[in-house]
């Protein structure tokens, strides 16, 4: 145990953000690294509860009682160790996750949680800044080879597993360079794309090798790519968008949100922008949804220099205190507020859009109804009743009410047979009907977090390394 009277001591701290005023100014990271007596002391609020709830809320089942004793006592380097035994890249969880593990800390119950995700981050980072974090190719070739497909975080730490048990193994990426939505989806100022070239580079480094560029199931159909490799893991993620079935949905102006950020994302880069543009600049936005690719819009648009932006959530209102009572361990109904809310903007809850209206085929305005939910914060049934009627007036309308499963219209899927959410059915293996054919991440779960893409990557190779060989080295979450 850190310290027997640390939780009772130490109230939580957090490390520091760049001044508004100046992240708006670029696309740089938000964030700063923390200062090591902040983090060394936040580690001492660590009970080290003799059933740790928060390994068990992490899907990693990361050893967080252990790295929190061994970040206190300054052994920075057993730490990084420790954080790296279960989680292959700690610096886009650190930075990423909502961490559930937090919300699981027995601390929840009548203080604030230890700050898990800080302090994980904190690791990460100075692991990489002492350059602890190395290539680790595999001693011996198995001979086997596998083709992944997909580079986001689930089909990377698949690859990374399978290679450190000495598989050959290729990814195939349909975009120009590795990270799926890390690359494209995540904005610079959440996660700078230089981590995720470090880690494409160790990848390599181990033998991973990366085909850019290719689609399979368009490019290279499924089967011919099956023929090349004893096993293929599926980790394409779940980009098909929730359709907005509004009237007015199809006038100028209204886009998906991803389209937006894959846009900015490849601006940010210097990289040239296919189809039509999409640009905030001077313009009236209204973002519709209230989760993190909402979050993601409106740090972009503040930063284009829009005219003004709403972020609206047709849901009730979420708390603002937590009910352990009725909640903890599990994940909480509660209001969750992301760096880019403090940039600018208004958020609005309880407000149903309708409709859109438009002039000579662009949008001009949003229609709404205010909503009320009575009996929502005693019983949790949303009963909504719609009152006031709202007209905002709008130039462009980011569409971000989430992902159900794989994309619709992705030949890698034509003639599979699909679950009820468009994902990929497998077994407890991550195994598909089809020999040899896995799948993992969010092509499985439909969209889902970051901490769970990594785990379902390295479950699934562990899967296709006992399949192949009848014995397999690599970690099981629930053997750690």
């Amino acid at each position: 145990m850190t310290d027997p009277r640390g939780f009772l001591e130490i109230q939580r701290r957090l490390g520091p953000y760049r001044p508004v005023e100046e992240r708006l100014r670029d696309y740089d990271e938000q964030h700063l690294h923390a200062p090591v007596g902040l983090v060394r002391e936040q580690a001492q609020r660590c009970m080290d509860c003799g059933v740790p709830f928060c390994h068990n809320g992490c899907p990693l089942s990361n050893l967080i009682p252990e790295w929190n004793d061994l970040v206190h006592r300054g052994d920075w380097l057993a730490a990084s160790e420790r954080l790296h035994r279960t989680n292959n890249f700690p610096e886009f969880t650190g930075k990423l996750c909502p961490a559930p593990c937090e919300e699981a800390c027995v601390l929840t119950i009548n203080d604030n949680a230890v700050a898990i995700k800080e302090i994980e981050l904190a690791i990460a980072e100075r692991a990489l800044d002492e350059g602890w974090v190395v290539p680790q190719p595999a001693d011996r070739s198995t001979g086997k080879s596998i083709g992944v497909v997909g580079s986001g975080p689930a089909g990377l730490a698949c690859a990374q597993q399978l290679a450190r048990a000495g598989h050959a193994v290729t990814v195939y990426e349909r975009d120009d360079r590795p990270g799926g939505l890390l690359r494209y989806g995540i904005p610079d100022f959440k996660l700078e794309k230089a981590l995720v070239d470090r880690r494409a580079e160790q990848l390599a480094a181990e033998g991973v090798e990366f085909a850019f560029g290719v689609s399979v199931g368009a490019d290279l159909p499924l089967e011919e790519l099956r023929a090349r490799h004893d096993a293929i893991v599926l980790a394409t993620g779940a980009q098909r968008h929730r359709t907005l079935t509004l009237p007015g949905a199809e006038l100028g102006g209204v886009h998906l949100a991803m389209d937006y950020l894959v846009q900015q994302n490849r601006r940010v880069a210097g990289l040239p922008v296919a189809g039509e543009a999409i640009s905030a600049r001077g313009l009236r936005v209204a973002i519709l949804g209230g989760g993190d690719t909402s979050a993601d819009c409106l740090g972009n648009v503040l930063r284009e220099g829009c005219a003004a932006v709403v972020e609206i959530a047709h849901g009730p209102t979420p708390p603002t205190r937590r009910n352990p009572q009725k909640t903890w361990p599990e994940w909480p109904f509660l209001m969750r507020t992301y760096p880019a809310h403090e940039e600018g903007g208004e958020r609005e809850w309880q407000l149903a859009t309708y409709a859109l209206e438009g002039d000579a085929g662009r949008v001009q305005r949003l229609l709404a109804r205010r909503v009320e939910f009575p009996g929502f914060a005693e019983t949790g049934v949303r009963r909504p009743v719609e009152t006031d009627e709202v007209v905002l007036d709008v130039d462009l309308v980011l569409v971000a009410i989430g992902f159900t499963g794989v994309e619709a219209d992705d030949p890698l899927y034509a003639g599979m047979e699909l679950g009820p959410r468009a994902t990929v059915p497998v077994d407890g293996a991550f195994a598909t009907g089809s020999d040899g054919l896995y799948a993992a991440g969010d092509c499985v779960r439909g969209a889902d977090l970051i901490v769970q893409a990594i785990a379902d990557g390295r479950e699934a190779a562990r899967s296709v390394d006992l399949a192949l060989q009848g014995a397999s080295a690599l970690p099981s979450r629930v053997a750690v």
